[in-house]
């Protein structure tokens, strides 16, 4: 996330003004269309930065509006001359035409799931009294909108399964409406909840309604901007008008605290997940819902961990942490802890590897663990004696693992590279796995391999790196390669199925997954060695893989191109700034590009923990060496480069990337084209209808193909 435009050279002494002249755009070779420009110059603690580009941050202007479709015509002008496109298009709609299933969950004496025929736009929600008996559509989002940009994007039972809470999206909004549906017939009832954001809800033990986080509503027409924060905790009960919901708990002495909230599985604690920002460290309450105006009991409130509710017995409750465990640990602690500046902690499962997750269903406890960037997944004892590892099909990620513990199965989906998306029940009496969906998708695994390397980064640390290509590969410098990356916030990069990197492989390239520092994969220590005055790492190692793969003859720069999403647009956007000539084409998605002004818009604030802030003198002089819009070098040559982003994005804000795209078509030297494509009616990625999806990766993959060209041209093989 960041972006910055023109060639300065900056010294930052400590206590010294450095003036940055406002740079005068500079006109490109080709004709690109004229962004709207201002005069500002923003001081930040003696050092002046100019930002002529500021105009585009009113994403509704009409000159900004004019110049988001001149931009979007050149990009179409450009990637319609891409003679492949067509195919692209047709066999990524064949690709995508496979049924995609969520685990089911178990609720009232019903099954519920998700379904996705192939190539819906949304997936459907079904019911069922049996896993063998006829699913009921319970909820088609398809039926929303008429262009399946209305998003089904979290839903709730009832403890007694009779009534479905659904929040839903529009246009890719972060925003949520939250209504409840009767699920015998299928019809709505009157309750409305707006406001919702970052937050779920959870039914209280009697079904007569929920708890749910939302903020006060944003001044009209500012919905998409303005900066969020006094979150607030409500109870909604059936039947009643959202202005007679409950306060159940706010803190506007702590703005920048949010709160997740979650009815234990008796029915009598309300767990209190308190955040602040993309911190991994947390707070969590606990109240006792079976007295009346009961206080929250505050059982973790130092801010020191990461702390995560898994189950209790009674005031005995199991919690997932990585306080003095950074690859995380589960402990119990006791009710009457709570108040303690430090609760006595007894180890169920100690700290091994990373311990990603932890369920409690079917009386075990069931750990997904991270292990050089997959996941395993091992079945404990309440007492924390480990009974054996669930056997999985290939390295790969799992999700899923939900349930009660009386219940004697649980369901989980397990994915890799080549390896579509499938679901598994595991049933606790046999110990075994049984595939009750898996998608018959329209390729053959067989001619694909996937390897995992551990390269040295700049600093000689070990990355893990997978690479993915058709068998046969000849490593002669000219194979098309795709490497993407994201480095940060905690996340973890395991092998996952694309239908988009897929067909990049059919079409003779190599995919290169970078599982750099700022992610979780080797806990906390490995993201704190990416994050804040240490984020250069994450881009060492983003440029140390690209040039491996250039030193084992996988690619050339010429053919090497470069994409990440979000904080994996900052990566690409960095990077590219730091290294010019190491890449052939480059596609930032939805990037944090300016990173002196991301705190000010929508939930940028949050990601201070990350970052650090320009607002003090020493986070601005590091934001400084590495804020893609600030760190372009005017008349440099870069590569090829598709920014994408979309103009419902109220997370990353499209001025981030609008900004950095102007910047760097007035920077660029060389003749190779700097593009960006709108998406309209979208937002930061999820709830993206299947459509769009395929537009956007046929454009990706279109782009790709023109920008990298060279003497072995990317095409799909006849017949695809």
């Amino acid at each position: 996330m960041n972006g910055s435009p023109y060639a300065v050279a900056l010294v930052l002494l400590l206590g010294s003004a450095v003036a940055i002249a406002a740079p005068k755009p500079r006109k490109p070779k080709s004709a690109y269309p004229k962004a709207p420009t201002s005069n500002q110059v923003d001081d930040y603690h003696g050092t002046k930065v100019a930002d002529p580009y500021r105009p585009l941050e009113n994403p509704d202007s009409p000159e900004t509006r004019a110049w988001i479709e001149k931009q979007n015509e050149r990009t179409e002008a450009y990637l319609a001359s891409a003679e492949d496109r067509p195919a692209i298009r047709e066999r990524l709609t064949r690709l995508w035409n496979f049924e995609r299933y969520s685990p089911p969950f178990r609720e009232g004496g019903r099954y519920f799931y998700t379904k996705n025929d192939g190539l819906q736009n949304q997936a459907v929600l079904y019911t069922k009294t049996t896993l063998e008996g006829e699913p009921k559509t319970l909820l088609d989002p398809n039926v929303l909108s008429p262009d399946g940009t209305v998003a089904l994007t979290d839903y709730q039972v009832s403890k007694d399964g009779k009534h479905l809470a659904y929040g839903v999206a529009f246009s890719g909004s972060d925003w949520n409406d939250w209504r409840v549906r009767n699920v015998e017939t299928g019809v709505d009832t009157q309750d409305l909840v707006r406001w919702v954001k970052f937050s779920s809800v959870t039914w209280t033990a009697d079904s007569k309604g929920f708890f749910y986080g939302r903020y006060e509503q944003p001044k009209e027409g500012t919905e998409l901007e303005a900066v969020l924060k006094n979150q607030r905790l409500y109870y909604h009960r059936l039947g009643t008008p959202q202005g007679s919901d409950v306060l159940v708990y706010e803190r506007p002495d702590e703005p920048e605290l949010g709160f997740g909230p979650t009815v234990t599985d008796d029915g009598r604690y309300l767990v209190l997940f308190v955040w602040q920002g993309t911190d991994r460290r947390n707070r969590l309450y606990v109240r006792d819902l079976s007295e009346p105006n009961a206080p929250f009991l505050k059982l973790f409130d130092a801010f020191d961990a990461g702390y995560t509710y898994v189950g209790n017995d009674g005031p005995t409750f199991f919690v997932r942490t990585d306080l003095d465990a950074p690859k995380g640990r589960l402990v119990s602690v006791n009710l009457s802890e709570a108040g303690e500046a430090k609760p006595k902690l007894t180890d169920v499962i100690p700290e091994g590897d990373v311990l990603e997750s932890v369920s409690l269903v079917g009386e075990r406890f069931i750990a997904t663990v991270m292990k050089d960037a997959s996941h395993h997944a091992f079945v404990y004892t309440l007492a924390g004696q480990k009974e054996k590892e669930i056997e999985l099909p290939a390295l790969g990620a799992l999700g899923g693992f939900a349930g009660k513990r009386d219940e004697k199965e649980t369901f989980y989906a397990f994915t890799s590279f080549t390896y579509p998306t499938t679901i598994f029940r595991y049933d606790f009496t046999t110990g075994k796995s049984t595939v009750i969906a898996r998608p018959n998708v329209d390729f053959d695994p067989a001619s694909f391999e996937t390897t995992q390397v551990f390269y040295p980064s700049k600093d000689g640390t070990k990355v893990p790196l997978f690479l993915v290509h058709r068998k046969g590969l000849k490593l002669d410098g000219q194979n098309p390669t795709y490497l993407y990356g994201y480095g940060g916030f905690n996340v973890p990069l395991p092998p996952a199925f694309s239908v988009k990197n897929l067909a990049w492989m059919e079409m003779g390239g190599v995919y290169a997954q970078a599982c750099l520092r700022g992610g979780s994969e080797y806990g906390e220590a490995w993201h704190e060695a990416g994050m804040q005055k240490k984020k250069q790492n994450v881009f060492d190692d983003f440029a140390w893989a690209a040039k491996w793969l250039v030193k084992k003859k996988y690619t050339s720069p010429k053919r090497l191109s470069i994409g990440g999403g979000s904080n994996g647009g900052l990566l690409v956007g960095a990077t590219l700034n730091q290294h010019p000539t190491l890449f052939g084409a480059a596609v930032p998605a939805v990037g944090v590009m300016d990173m002196l002004r991301f705190h000010k818009f929508t939930i940028g604030w949050a990601w201070v923990a990350e970052y650090g802030t320009s607002e003090k003198p020493e986070d601005f002089r590091n934001l400084m060496t590495y804020s893609p819009l600030h760190n372009m070098k005017k008349g440099a040559k870069y590569p090829a480069v598709m920014v994408t982003t979309a103009d419902h994005d109220d997370r990353v804000v499209p001025a981030h990337s609008f900004k950095y795209t102007a910047a760097l078509q007035a920077a660029q030297g060389g003749p190779a084209p700097i593009l960006i494509r709108v998406e309209t009616k979208a937002g930061h990625g999820a709830g993206k209808p299947t459509t769009k999806l395929i537009e956007e990766g046929t454009d990706v993959l279109a782009f790709l193909s023109r920008a990298l060209g060279g003497t072995r041209p990317l095409t799909l093989p006849k017949g695809m």
